[in-house]
């Protein structure tokens, strides 16, 4: 009987997040010139095995029609209020190039940013640039969702590449990767919140954390 209860809620949520009526349309942005140079992604693989195979062309993910972008403009806050290069600013204003005035870059140690999306949507997707300027993998990344600013209510963690807990955030299953001009894509399956805060400690190249873009597509949460 339990278990035929839990079936019943998982199918009543599934309905929720995606009603059956609900049109597909594939996920669309522009991407920024291809650009890769630096360490060669064979270097990286040996540093992390599991490291997830370099993107031949754009993932493809399907998402409600209607979904958009409503990072674009929103207001950015940082783990540090004073960048070493950049304005936080640089994280949603839609220019994706990744030069040096286009990008924001924070110290070492575990840093994050957060966007504020200024009311609670329902999120299906999050498209990530750190530097991609060189090939390059940024560790413990963690992509969190919550409806408070303090990160305190309804947290939901929607990627995680930090597998031995250091930034003491959960056990990471999600493969650490190179990082090119198609930014990574990660599925956000319908999660709610207002706030979007992405975590990185440092790269492969040195230990400082970068952000060149970030775009959140969703629909009102109602």
């Amino acid at each position: 009987m339990l278990r035929l209860t839990a079936s019943l809620v998982a199918i009543a949520w599934f309905a929720t997040v995606c009603p059956a009526d609900e049109k597909k349309v594939p996920l669309q942005t522009e991407f920024p010139r291809e650009v890769l140079a630096g360490t060669p992604p064979n270097v990286l693989a040996r540093l992390y095995p599991d490291l997830e195979p370099p993107l031949e062309k754009a993932p493809e993910l399907l998402v409600p029609e209607g979904t958009k972008n409503v990072a674009v403009g929103k207001k950015v806050t940082s783990s540090e209020s004073d960048p070493i290069i950049g304005k936080l600013e640089f994280v949603t204003d839609g220019n994706k190039e990744g030069t040096e005035e286009t990008y924001v870059e924070l110290s070492p140690g575990l840093q994050w940013v957060q966007i504020d999306l200024e009311k609670p949507v329902r999120i299906y997707a999050v498209y990530v640039w750190h530097f991609f300027r060189e090939a390059r993998g940024y560790e413990d990344v963690i992509v969190q969702v919550a409806d408070d600013e303090q990160f305190t209510k309804n947290v939901q963690t929607i990627f995680n590449n930090d597998t031995d807990a250091s930034a003491k955030l959960g056990i990471g299953k999600d493969r650490p990767y190179i990082e090119t001009y198609l930014g990574k894509l990660i599925d956000a399956k319908g999660v709610t919140g207002r706030y979007v805060r992405l975590y990185s400690r440092r790269n492969t190249a040195n230990s400082l954390n970068h952000y060149v873009e970030v775009e959140v597509f969703a629909k009102p949460a109602n």
